[in-house]
């Protein structure tokens, strides 16, 4: 599946997200996530609602997990604990389990002539550790995280300063992400936005569509190296 509408071919700075797009970190989330649980006394959740509470940093990701389907009712003095414990945890245990999504080492290469970043709302450190890790940190000019600015996806802020930092303006940059959290992030900034279709957050993208839809990350190189006929490339949607 690759639903192709509304993209340029000269498009000169991608920004990918991390979990849900570039790496499939569901069971080491999960196992982290629920190791603290067993640590504050509480029970083991399913590991597929624990990925439906991803994407918005590890501060709403532990207080959903706290919370349980009343994440407003966890006290902050609870919230702070458990970030505490899940990120000792989650430090010792992110590359258990993690790996590639399929395709995405082969995109990355085909991409490379363009400017290649990470924005994502997992805390930056976790994040070039991870990358480093799975041998594709050299893919990426910068990484940003979820504690590199005052404020996280969908602001667009990170966007802005990726923007800035490689002299590329909005109708050449490209936003790629699993979730509405990433969608809405490129419309807050005026860019194009292409989402995929298999991860964590992928099921938000039905209400949230991205210009682009892809089942496969090999799928965006060749829409980067010639616009479909039947495209439309006047303006990212808003």
């Amino acid at each position: 599946m690759a639903t192709l509408t509304q993209i340029p071919s000269d498009i000169r700075l991608i920004i990918f997200d991390l979990d849900g797009t570039l790496i499939d970190s569901q069971e080491d989330l999960a196992l982290s996530v629920n190791l603290m649980r067993k640590e504050m006394g509480r029970a083991p959740l399913d590991h597929d609602l624990i990925a439906s509470y991803v994407g918005q940093g590890v501060s709403v990701l532990v207080r959903r997990a706290l919370g349980n389907g009343a994440p407003e009712t966890v006290p902050d003095r609870e919230v702070e604990r458990g970030v505490e414990i899940f990120l000792r945890t989650y430090g010792l245990h992110m590359l258990d389990h993690t790996v590639l999504y399929s395709g995405v080492w082969e995109a990355l290469q085909a991409l490379s002539g363009r400017h290649l970043a990470v924005l994502t709302n997992k805390p930056v450190n976790f994040s070039r550790a991870i990358l480093v890790g799975l041998g594709i940190a050299s893919c990426f000019a910068f990484v940003y995280g979820g504690n590199s600015f005052e404020q996280k996806k969908p602001d667009p802020v990170g966007v802005f300063r990726l923007m800035s930092d490689t002299g590329v303006a909005a109708p050449q940059t490209l936003v790629v992400g699993d979730s509405d959290t990433d969608v809405l992030t490129g419309r807050n900034a005026g860019v194009w936005t292409c989402g995929v279709a298999y991860g964590l957050g992928s099921h938000t993208l039905a209400a949230t569509p991205p210009d682009v839809l892809l089942s496969d990350l090999r799928q965006l190189p060749p829409l980067l190296t010639a616009a479909p006929a039947s495209a439309q490339v006047s303006a990212p949607q808003g």
